[in-house]
């Protein structure tokens, strides 16, 4: 099973191919690039939860996750890996960017 950091780092180079994708219009490619990356960054996010892992590292990948899953248009993941995020005790800054992503869910979610 790999770890939080290996999954970590396979979600941010499946991101950065997304961020690339989406520069070039390839927006097909990128979609998937985003759907992969928040795929592992989700599982490092979760796999960080059950192990107990301390804050900020819980909430930062927890907030990585949602912010993946909004971009994969994973609204209601989005919405469950931020309030996971807020169950915690993140810092102050990582709270706000999960606030954030939840307002962001709500938006998206009331124009269905």
């Amino acid at each position: 099973m790999p770890s939080v950091e290996e999954l970590h780092d396979q979600a941010m180079e499946k991101a950065e191919q997304a961020l690339l994708a989406r520069q070039r219009a390839a927006y097909d490619e990128a979609q998937k690039a985003f759907e992969e990356a928040y795929e592992n960054e989700s599982e490092a996010a979760l796999l960080a939860v059950e192990e107990a892992q301390p804050e900020p590292t819980r909430s930062v990948l927890l907030r990585s996750a949602a912010t993946l899953a909004l971009d994969a248009g994973k609204i209601r993941e989005a919405e469950r890996l931020a309030a996971m995020g807020l169950a915690g005790d993140p810092p102050p800054e990582i709270a706000d960017e999960l606030r954030t992503v939840l307002g962001k869910c709500i938006s998206l979610s009331s124009t269905d």
